[in-house]
């Protein structure tokens, strides 16, 4: 878990470098009047999106966001115009931004209101890693951002195709149990989010077998497929999540359990929620999958 993986490091630092660099430009003075004038202000509807306007350094437009939100911690500062997909029509008029951007409505006459409202209003859908990098630059093309938004894209897209190249070659791909609650169990299946980055990790989803995007499960199903890796997405009040399974009754056979491959403590945002970070949570799962070898970076 300790061992230094050079490889994709490499791109995970300089995605960290570059988020960094924005977040430090977007906190000088803002630009001149007649340069804020040509970027609109914006209401973000999504946690993702809100991640993605700050990444390319639009988060001195951003103007509103849902009361999930909750990175990069610059976003607090934000006034809060309603719940995920559930935007409050009261606070948009208030606010009265140029662009509302959302990835899904609770209620679709809901974005009706918005556009009568003079507001317009952008649906960007984003549910896979490769979807990522062309969503960042339709973002960059609507804030006014589209250099920083190409940039970033490109060191996504490079660093997502190393990933898929390393995990092409892994000569075995132990098996991934990830999940995401525990009352009730539930975890993600083919063609999740999920299971796209346990891929690129090169190791194998055991929700693969069931043909949903997130599903509930029963402990006996898990028992059943027997993972070699359990990742928990969630924090316990007063306990340690990967201590409170490997207890669980009849979870002892399991091989995740006997091999003491029980993992917790992650940022559960980084792995559900498709945004800029993406690499990084790559990366923590491969470190989980292969702890003691070095993924190889293409030249």
């Amino acid at each position: 878990m300790h061992r230094k993986h050079d490889g994709f490091r490499h791109n995970t630092l300089l995605l960290s470098l570059f988020l960094l660099l924005l977040a430090g430009c977007s906190s000088e003075k803002k630009e001149t009047a007649q340069g804020n004038s040509a970027k609109p202000t914006i209401v973000s509807q999504a946690p993702s999106i809100t991640e993605m306007i700050y990444a390319i350094g639009a988060g001195d437009q951003l103007k509103g966001r849902t009361s999930a939100c909750d990175w990069p911690k610059e976003a607090a500062a934000v006034p809060v115009t309603g719940a995920f997909g559930r935007p409050s029509l009261e606070m948009l008029a208030s606010i009265n931004p140029d662009l509302v951007i959302d990835v899904d409505l609770a209620d679709e006459n809901m974005g009706r209101k918005i556009e009568t409202l003079g507001i317009r209003r952008e649906t960007i859908s984003c549910k896979t890693p490769e979807e990522i990098p062309e969503t960042l630059r339709k973002i960059g093309r609507l804030t006014g951002h589209e250099r920083q938004a190409d940039s970033l894209a490109s060191v996504i897209a490079r660093g997502l195709e190393e990933f898929r190249i390393n995990a092409a070659k892994v000569s075995y791909k132990p098996s991934v149990y990830l999940e995401i609650w525990d009352d009730p169990f539930w975890t993600g299946g083919k063609g999740s989010y999920t299971s796209a980055l346990i891929s690129y990790a090169g190791a194998r989803n055991i929700g693969d077998a069931v043909e949903k995007e997130y599903f509930e499960i029963s402990q006996e199903w898990v028992i059943r497929q027997n993972p070699e890796i359990i990742a928990c997405m969630y924090m316990a009040k007063e306990s340690s999540v990967a201590e409170d399974v490997m207890k669980r009754p009849g979870w002892e056979h399991i091989t995740a359990v006997r091999k003491r491959r029980v993992y917790d403590r992650f940022d559960n945002s980084i792995f559900l929620r498709p945004g800029p970070r993406v690499l990084e949570g790559v990366e923590a799962l491969y470190r989980l999958a292969h702890p003691d070898s070095t993924p190889h970076r293409e030249p």
